[in-house]
């Protein structure tokens, strides 16, 4: 029997949602990632998570939503999907699938609820983020950014 743990994204193909939280009135809610993040430690990135085997979609968004930043959402849309091919920080190939929402949340409720991964969380106008930013969110942003604002 084999004892290897299979690892989503680099074993086999991940999929992820991915969440672009806003406030309704142009600021988004990003998260700095701390060493304790698999990758791109110290970069700004949007809340998000695996779907796990038997999971739903909604169920995960609900859960991450809760799980990192203590919110619930209010409006949530879709906006596609990305396939998201990459090399990681020790140079081994990944492949994931990007479930892309907008998410409006109340900013009054956001804390830090995995203060673990996080450093820290804030919101920032969208015209205005901050330096470094996840790799991904570059392609994100322009990818849908007409259906940001």
């Amino acid at each position: 029997m084999n004892d290897k743990v299979l690892r989503k994204g680099v074993d086999f193909t991940g999929v992820t949602v991915c969440m672009f939280c806003h406030d309704g009135a142009g600021s988004v809610c990003l998260n700095k990632r701390s060493t304790n993040c698999r990758d791109e430690h110290g970069r700004w990135d949007i809340c998000g998570g695996s779907v796990d085997f038997g999971d739903t979609v909604e169920n995960t968004i609900q859960k991450e939503l809760s799980e990192e930043y203590n919110a619930k959402p209010l409006d949530v849309e879709f906006l596609g999907f990305r396939d998201v091919h990459r090399t990681d920080e020790q140079g081994k190939k990944t492949h994931w699938i990007g479930l892309d929402f907008k998410i409006r949340i109340d900013p009054k409720s956001v804390k830090n609820g995995e203060p673990h991964k996080f450093e820290d969380i804030q919101w920032f106008p969208i015209k205005n983020l901050p330096s470094p930013l996840h790799s991904q969110l570059p392609n994100f942003l322009k990818r849908y950014k007409d259906q940001l604002v």
